[in-house]
């Protein structure tokens, strides 16, 4: 058995596919056939049941895809760990971030990239339920968002900065210069909500529940940066969380008057898994950018 046999068919598995999953393996489908042929062969059991409909796996496919996936994992797991004793950033490191918080990640991602050109870095941008399974799948090795509203039993996650949850206005809007706004105020003006499933709205969904509140929402976007330009360019108010508007000069954050606006931004990774050591600086960066401006809690000197 070869560890290539086994990435091949966890592939197949992930896409029920023969030919997209040789198109993303870079290969010919008569390749890939070929060797889970032998990997079947070799474990004398069919993996995948495949008919004119389409590929499924078997029942002893589906035995055998958290033992590949793992068997997989370890492999990379002990290649990463070997270069970080050599103090040697190369390889690939998967970031998983939260629409609302990629915002703040624009100046470390550049310093990270000048700093250390052999790593490459794939960002995944998506919805914190997302972001969680693929963390448990170890499609990513981090995800960076805030804290989130449930707990997740093979996740631990770590503090990195305390923020929260505010209004946002243009500068020149007539709440700009307010200390703070309570939601019976809120409601007199025209909102652009952050789309549902994003943390913020999640947070603000939260707050206002059972409240009674009617709010004028003519538009919801689930895409934070052109939230942002139409807030921005308008008179409309949105709600999200201070950290997001870093960088944006004709943006003022005003604090909702409110319990339970409290936002802190988090590192989420597997309990008990291997930290590698491109992650590891990738935070450190992070928080010591000016978005964050934070030092990074006690698992960033392990």
């Amino acid at each position: 058995m070869e560890l290539r046999q086994l990435k091949y068919f966890c592939k197949t598995a992930e896409l029920l596919s023969f030919s997209e999953a040789a198109k993303m393996l870079y290969i010919t489908q008569s390749t890939l056939s070929q060797q889970i042929k032998q990997l079947e062969g070799e474990l004398g059991v069919q993996l995948f049941q495949r008919n004119s409909h389409g590929v499924t796996l078997t029942e002893m496919g589906a035995e055998l895809l958290p033992y590949a996936k793992s068997t997989i994992y370890n492999a990379e797991s002990c290649v990463e760990h070997i270069r970080d004793v050599q103090n040697v950033l190369t390889g690939t490191l998967n970031i998983g971030v939260t629409y609302t918080f990629s915002p703040t990640l624009n100046e470390t991602l550049l310093t990270f990239m000048k700093q250390h050109p052999g790593v490459k870095l794939n960002i995944y941008n998506k919805t914190m339920e997302e972001l969680m399974s693929m963390l448990e799948k170890r499609d990513v090795d981090i995800v960076l968002s805030f804290k989130p509203t449930q707990t997740y039993s093979h996740i631990e996650s770590h503090i990195l900065f305390d923020n929260h949850l505010d209004v946002v206005v243009n500068k020149n809007h007539e709440l700009a210069s307010r200390r703070s706004i309570d939601l019976p105020t809120l409601q007199q003006y025209k909102i652009a909500l952050p789309g549902k499933g994003l943390q913020a709205r999640n947070q603000f969904d939260i707050i206002i529940a059972n409240g009674g509140y009617e709010f004028d929402c003519p538009i919801e976007l689930n895409e934070v940066n052109i939230l942002l330009k139409i807030v921005s360019n308008s008179n409309l108010v949105t709600i999200l969380s201070e950290a997001t508007i870093c960088g944006e000069s004709n943006l003022v954050a005003v604090p909702i008057d409110a319990p339970g606006t409290q936002m802190e931004g988090c590192v989420h990774l597997l309990k008990d898994s291997y930290r590698k050591y491109s992650a590891v600086k990738f935070v450190k960066l992070l928080c010591e950018s000016e978005s964050i401006r934070e030092k990074a809690f006690n698992w960033l000197r392990t």
